[in-house]
């Protein structure tokens, strides 16, 4: 078996294969017979919310360097609430590798999943908001929904509700799991133009500040002194004090403009 961080992760896929051989009431999952790195899951949607009786079906993408990097995550049944064939923003996806944690497992994954789905993904990449009738109409009809890859039918997939005692447990930690764990956009880098736009917008302000100031200065000298000397002391002091700062400012829009 080949090692580093590939061997690491060929071993660890093959014991969350073991451990996951058998279907849940809620969720199940095994690689493709060509690709242990490439999953397909299903999912049942979480009681008392729009996705109740709805059965879901994806794919779990995973890198050579899991479980230390994240798996993408994608659906492929309608659903209303995570678009199709385009990875979904998660806390333990591919979207944010800056707060994925190798002990989480492809379990936890499916869980987080099923616990995310009755939120609200507003602002979230790959996220839907379709009405509550059309996510519940779309949730009776996916029962029906057949995946190509796997050539099988939502609906014999899953056990039967309340075949085992673990269910209810299941469904409690998805729901912890979607308190702890985020659902969101991941920060947008700088653009180029941005920069640019900062340091106009600083020159605007310079310049503003400069006719300010030249406006400052001409009163001053300008002023008639009933004491000369105060008053000439007063306005180098002042004069001095508005150049320092005008260096300053510029020293701080050259540097935004070239770093």
């Amino acid at each position: 078996m080949a090692s580093g961080p590939r061997g690491f992760g060929v071993k660890r896929l093959l014991r969350e294969a073991q451990e996951l051989q058998k279907p849940t009431e809620l969720y199940f999952a095994q690689p493709l017979e060509e690709n242990l790195f490439e999953w397909h899951f299903t999912i049942r949607g979480p009681p008392d919310s729009d996705f109740t009786g709805g059965i879901y079906h994806g794919r779990i993408i995973f890198p050579a360097e899991y479980p230390m990097k994240p798996p993408t995550v994608i659906l492929l049944t309608p659903n209303g609430r995570f678009e199709l064939h385009k990875r979904i923003c998660l806390s333990i996806s591919g979207f944010h590798p800056e707060s994925w944690q190798p002990s989480w497992s492809i379990r936890t994954a499916l869980l987080a999943l099923v616990g995310f789905m009755p939120t609200d993904g507003t602002g979230a990449v790959g996220s839907l908001s379709y009405p509550p009738e059309e996510r519940q109409k779309l949730a009776q009809e996916s029962a029906n929904w057949r995946c190509d890859t796997c050539n099988c039918v939502m609906k014999d997939v899953l056990l039967p509700l309340g075949s085992s005692e673990t269910e209810d447990k299941d469904v409690a930690e998805a729901r912890e799991l979607a308190s702890q764990l985020n659902l969101t956009e991941p920060a947008k880098k700088a653009t180029s133009s941005e920069p640019a736009a900062v340091a106009a917008s600083n020159v605007e302000n310079l310049s503003h500040l400069n006719q300010r100031t030249s406006t400052s200065v001409h009163s001053a000298v300008s002023q008639p002194a009933d004491h000369p000397n105060t008053t000439s002391l007063a306005s180098f002091v002042r004069i001095a004090l508005i150049i320092s700062l005008l260096v300053v400012l510029i020293a701080i829009v050259l540097r935004r403009v070239l770093s």
